[in-house]
């Protein structure tokens, strides 16, 4: 178990290192006050969506499909269970009903996009990234739907999940799927395949280091005081996981959709409770404070508890 541990470890301080350089160089001021914002549409409209594009590409066959459809029959009977719990246990926390809402979405909702998306070719292998994108399939579609819903400040007017849906990732979803279906992947120039790959290497890395700088845009001190937040991120870092992981080994469920369950909602807080919120001019002191304490403490709880189901 502790060359798994080890094993686990390494990627997970390598994107913790990451975070670290985003925060110094904001803090530091030695970046346009704009780089925040300009990482994150380098990583949404380019580096994520050729991460998508050349997964699909690559795995995405007939036969495929028909072997892993239950991924996404597992992964919609688990994200209901969270969002029960999660709504449940969130009137334990607050009264305020916008602020309930928050620990409603990071309850229910880790960092399955940019955190997971990066540890998995890192653990289980690039191959395993197209099962894991087919997984949270229905968790990105709760995400801009119930999500957006519950994380605009009431009264506000909100934009309709359809158009949220529509974007580069998805996009690039559907043309991978279409490209893999079709055997096109195999006819594209060489170094287009290249500069595909060489740009998705960039999600993990690049990710991390847009984690920090927002993170940075807030007073340490006052991020850490919350301790709610702490609750939270024990909830979300260990228990959860773990009651989903043994739930399925108990069912007698496989061992890759454990672990594909396991990253997905073993991941850290996401920054979608800072992104959302920000959209609407709702709170996001809450989301980044979830996000830098959940984000440190899943260097250690990540590769803990992979090298328990591991070891199942």
């Amino acid at each position: 178990m502790f060359e798994v541990f080890k094993s686990t470890l390494s990627p997970m301080l390598t994107m913790f290192v990451c975070i670290i350089i985003g925060y110094v160089l904001n803090k530091s001021k030695k970046t346009p006050e704009n780089t925040a914002t300009v990482l994150s549409k380098c990583e949404n409209l380019f580096i994520l969506p050729a991460l998508v594009l050349n997964t699909f590409m690559k795995y995405c066959t007939v036969q495929s499909l028909k072997e892993n459809y239950k991924l996404l029959l597992y992964a919609s009977a688990v994200l209901a269970v969270a969002i029960v719990i999660a709504i449940l246990l969130a009137g334990v926390f607050t009264k305020d009903e916008y602020t309930k809402n928050i620990y409603k979405y990071a309850l229910t909702f880790g960092n399955y996009g940019f955190m997971g998306n990066a540890i998995v070719p890192m653990i289980l292998g690039e191959e395993m990234l197209y099962k894991y994108l087919l997984f949270c399939l229905p968790l990105s579609a709760v995400v801009y739907s119930w999500g957006l819903v519950i994380l605009a400040p009431k009264g506000e007017k909100k934009v309709p999940a359809w158009k949220h849906m529509i974007n580069p990732s998805n996009v690039s979803m559907v043309i991978g799927i279409l490209f893999g279906l079709l055997g096109a992947g195999n006819h594209m120039p060489n170094f287009l395949v290249s500069a595909i790959n060489n740009i998705s290497g960039c999600m993990g890395p690049l990710a991390m280091v847009l984690t920090g700088f927002v993170i940075a845009q807030y007073n340490f001190v006052d991020l850490i005081k919350n301790g709610k937040v702490y609750i939270i991120t024990f909830l979300r870092l260990i228990v959860f996981p773990l009651i989903f992981v043994y739930a399925l080994h108990l069912f007698g469920a496989k061992k890759e959709i454990i672990m594909l369950t396991f990253i997905a909602f073993g991941t850290p807080l996401g920054l979608n409770t800072v992104v959302f919120p920000a959209l609407y001019g709702g709170d996001t002191k809450t989301g980044a404070s979830m996000a830098m304490i959940s984000h440190t403490l899943c260097v250690i709880t990540i590769p803990i508890l992979y090298g328990l189901i591991y070891m199942m």
